[in-house]
């Protein structure tokens, strides 16, 4: 007798890790370790902006993340040095059996600038993506960092019926925390047409700085709405932005904005656009 067999225990799983770290040598950053297990790997780092900022863009082979996937990277950028760190696509999180995780390690140094740019987490009905982000920062770093998450796929009539995100950030100074964040929307949540939630917007972004800014640079970026729903508040010692929108784009060209408006004022240079973004 032939017995029906769960496929979910032949489903392959990729565990994955990626350790970087980044140095200042006279006035360039450059790369001091780059050590990889599995399918995560970076691109060859670019000076698009000069010497002073390495870029390095984050590519996981596969193309998706699945149940039973667990990706760790871990940055640490030195004193005095600039990363900037993005990635070629939007990472997908498939459905699946069981969760798939993700643990986010960074360490900018005194003097130190890390801008974390990365394109759009999707996550498709019934996955189970699990994430966890620890950011440490010492003495005068210096932080860009965002994110934009999209539930479900509404172009492929795919709602966010099934499964889970689950999302937890820290960021702490000299040890002293400055954000905890923590979230979690299920499938069919109410939450996800609730005004007091997403409202019936499949995506949501936000935006973190680590900077005090001036009170007119502050309304400017609040008159630049794009095509989403956002606002910016000024906390001590870190600006938050967050909006909701209908496709990751929108949100992606309003972070874009607001980076475009912040950075000559917070970290004293034009906002140059990765070419990745544009392929």
């Amino acid at each position: 007798m032939n017995l029906p067999v769960s496929t979910a225990l032949y489903t392959p799983s990729w565990h994955a890790e990626l350790e970087l770290g980044y140095g200042r040598f006279g006035d360039t950053t450059r790369p001091t370790l780059r050590r990889h297990q599995g399918p995560l790997r970076v691109q060859k780092h670019l000076y698009a902006e000069g010497p002073q900022v390495c870029q390095h863009i984050i590519v996981h082979p596969p193309g998706g993340i699945a149940g039973g996937d667990r990706l760790n990277i871990s940055a640490s950028v030195g004193a005095g040095a600039w990363a900037q760190l993005t990635s070629p696509g939007a990472a997908k999180w498939y459905r699946a059996a069981g969760p798939a995780y993700q643990t986010l390690n960074l360490r900018v140094g005194p003097g130190a600038t890390l801008e974390w740019l990365p394109q759009e987490t999707i996550v498709y009905s019934a996955a189970q993506a699990e994430l966890t982000t620890s950011i440490d920062l010492e003495g005068d770093a210096r932080l860009f960092y965002w994110d934009v998450v999209a539930l479900g796929r509404p172009a492929a009539d795919e709602r966010f019926e099934r499964g889970h995100f689950q999302s937890r950030l820290d960021i702490r100074r000299d040890g002293q925390l400055l954000w905890h964040e923590r979230q979690r929307v299920t499938g069919n949540d109410g939450l996800l047409d609730s005004p007091m939630g997403l409202d019936g917007h499949t995506v949501f972004a936000t935006l973190l700085v680590s900077a005090d800014v001036s009170p007119e640079l502050l309304e400017r970026c609040r008159a630049f709405k794009g095509q989403v729903r956002g606002d910016l508040s000024q906390l001590p010692g870190l600006l938050v932005a967050r909006c909701l929108a209908h496709e990751g784009l929108q949100a992606r060209d309003w972070l874009i904005g607001l980076w475009k408006l912040l950075r000559p004022e917070v970290l004293g240079k034009e906002a140059l656009p990765p070419r990745i973004w544009s392929t």
